[in-house]
C-alpha cells in the first residue's frame, strides 16, 4: 500500500503505545499500524476495520479473543484475519482456531472462556484427584453430564438425556421487545423452551407463540429455528452446526456413525450440496442450491434424518 501512512509500534519503546502514535491513529493521520501484542491490553481505536494477526497460531485463545475485540468498536463492519502457515499446525493450535471461527455472534466471550478452560483445565479442584478425568469430555459437558446424572438418580431414570448440539448462525435469533413487550411473557417462553428435548413440543411452543402474539417476524423464526436444530442436531448426534449465508457447516460427534447415504438423500430433498470436509468425525459443508431458506431447509432435513433413525431403530427392534 504505497498511498498508506503507516506506523511502527514497538513494545520495547512505549508502555502501552506513545501518546502522539497513539493520537494520531485515534484521528486517522495513521492509515496502517505495525505493533507487537501491545494493542491487546485495551487499545481503542474505533476507526480501525480490519486486522491482521501474523503467526496466529501462536497465540492463545484468550490473546485471539482480545486481539480480534480491537477491531469493530464502532459502527464500522470489521474483519480480523489470523494469518498461519500453510505446513500443518498442530492439533491444540488447530483446535483454538476453529472455536474463534466458529464463536463469532455477539456476546460469545463465555462460550470462548469456557473452552479456553477446557483446553488449558481448570487445575486441581477439577482434576483426576477429586473429579475425574475433566479434561478427557471438556468442562462444559462434564457439568452438563453431572447435571444429567444426579437429575436421573433422582428421577430414577436410567436413560441418558439428549445432548443438543452446539448452533451458531449469522442473523439475529431472538424474541424482539417490539413483538413480545411483556417481559415476564417473554422470560416464561424462554424458560419453557430451554427444558424442551422434543421437536413436537417446540412445535408445539411456536404455534402458540404465534397464535397469542401474533405471525412472528424474522427473529422470532430464527429463534425457533435455532432451537430445533439443537434438538434435532443433538438427535442425530451431531456435535455443531455453523450457519453462515448461503452455507452451513455440520461436525458430527466422535462415536457418531452416520450413514451418508440417507443423510445425502434428506439434504437433497430441500435442494442441499453436501460435500465432505473431513472423514473422521464426519464433518459436511452443505450449499443452498435453491428451495427452502437455509435455516428452515436444514430443519426438514434433520426431521427427515429424525424419522430414518426412528424407523431404523424399530425395524431393529422387530427383527
Amino acid at each position: 500500500m504505497p498511498r498508506a501512512l503507516d506506523a511502527l509500534v514497538d513494545a520495547g519503546k512505549c508502555i502501552g503505545l506513545d501518546d502522539s502514535t497513539h493520537s494520531a491513529d485515534t484521528r486517522g493521520e495513521v492509515d496502517i499500524l505495525v505493533s507487537t501484542m501491545i494493542v491487546e491490553s485495551g487499545l481503542d481505536v474505533p476507526n480501525a476495520n480490519t486486522m491482521f494477526v501474523n503467526q496466529a497460531h501462536h497465540f492463545g485463545l484468550a490473546q485471539l479473543y482480545q486481539l480480534r475485540g480491537r477491531v469493530g468498536r464502532s459502527h464500522r463492519r470489521a474483519t480480523c484475519y489470523l494469518l498461519v502457515p500453510d505446513a500443518d499446525i498442530d492439533e491444540e493450535a488447530n483446535r483454538r482456531l476453529k472455536i474463534l471461527e466458529h464463536h463469532t455472534e455477539l456476546g460469545a466471550g463465555y462460550r470462548i472462556a469456557l473452552k479456553d478452560l477446557e483446553l488449558r483445565g481448570a487445575g486441581n479442584l477439577l482434576g483426576p484427584e477429586q473429579s475425574g478425568f475433566v479434561t478427557a469430555v471438556g468442562f462444559d459437558m462434564y457439568l452438563r453430564m453431572l447435571e444429567e446424572a444426579v437429575g436421573r438418580i433422582l428421577r430414577g431414570d436410567s436413560m441418558p438425556k439428549l445432548q443438543p448440539s452446539d448452533v451458531s448462525v449469522d442473523v439475529p435469533s431472538y424474541l424482539p421487545d417490539e413483538y413480545i413487550a411483556a417481559q415476564d411473557a417473554k422470560l416464561d417462553v424462554y424458560r419453557r423452551l430451554t427444558h424442551m428435548t422434543d421437536p413436537e413440543d417446540i412445535e408445539a411452543l411456536r404455534t402458540e407463540v404465534r397464535d397469542r402474539f401474533g405471525p412472528l417476524p424474522p427473529p422470532a423464526e430464527a429463534f425457533f429455528a435455532v432451537a430445533l436444530l439443537r434438538v434435532l442436531g443433538g438427535a442425530a448426534e451431531m456435535e455443531s452446526i455453523l450457519v453462515r449465508g448461503n452455507d452451513a457447516r455440520i461436525t458430527f460427534r466422535e462415536h457418531a456413525v452416520p450413514r451418508m447415504k440417507g443423510i445425502s438423500a434428506a439434504f437433497h430433498e430441500v435442494q442441499f450440496q453436501a460435500e465432505v470436509r473431513r472423514a473422521h468425525p464426519l464433518s459436511l459443508k452443505l450449499t443452498r442450491l435453491g428451495g427452502a431458506e437455509l435455516l428452515s431447509g436444514l430443519v426438514r432435513a434433520l426431521a427427515t434424518l429424525r424419522l430414518q433413525v426412528a424407523s431404523g431403530t424399530q425395524s431393529t427392534k422387530t427383527k
